[in-house]
């Protein structure tokens, strides 16, 4: 009975010690890392010119881009859709340089929306990749302009007319704002495979 006791001892000291390490490594220190790194200021300054016939003044703007990081969460596009460039094989050539810890220092960006799997194409430098038409049509039938594409589209966000709603809009301009203040971006190819 003692020899049981004492492997039940050793068992649940090496479990808490196992779960001790855990938290350091994958939690502390990654915060640590991020936290240290100075956060950028990406929140635009003005109303972008496609988007001043739907906001009048940059704080509807902004709001608009709060409201929709509310709806990728609600919507789960982070599922599909991660918010960063990889380091995997050709990601540089669809999105330029891969991503670095600073990209993510902003109010939008945290906590960073990584994704669980690898379906939709990385959208973190989505910014004037395609048009604003583009957008809209692919938020209400994606296979429109992407014929293989698993994406379900999002009628709900339009209107019977086919207008879009004010969420559309906004998940638009957010869509147009992401990797906004990327300068040293590679030229986006209009590639109808993603």
């Amino acid at each position: 009975m003692k020899s049981l006791e004492k492997f039940n001892v050793i068992f649940l000291g090496a479990g808490v010690g196992l779960l001790t390490l855990a938290f350091l490594t994958l939690g502390l220190v990654p915060a640590m890392m991020t936290n240290s790194v100075k956060p950028i200021e990406v929140m635009p300054k003005e109303v972008p010119e496609d988007f001043q016939e739907y906001y009048e003044t940059v704080d509807e703007y902004k709001t608009a881009l709060y409201q929709v990081r509310d709806i990728y969460f609600k919507e789960a596009c982070w599922h599909c859709h991660s918010q960063y460039v990889r380091p995997v094989g050709n990601e540089a050539l669809r999105y330029g340089p891969v991503s670095t810890p600073d990209e993510y220092q902003n109010d939008l960006n945290l906590p960073q929306l990584f994704g669980t799997r690898r379906v939709g194409p990385d959208l973190i430098r989505q910014h004037g990749k395609r048009p604003n038409d583009w957008q809209f049509v692919h938020l209400y039938n994606p296979r429109d302009v992407v014929p293989l594409s698993i994406m379900p589209g999002y009628t709900w966000y339009f209107n019977a007319d086919k207008s879009p709603k004010p969420e559309a809009v906004a998940l638009v301009a957010y869509l147009q704002w992401l990797g906004s203040w990327q300068e040293d971006r590679t030229a986006n190819v209009y590639d109808t495979r993603q």
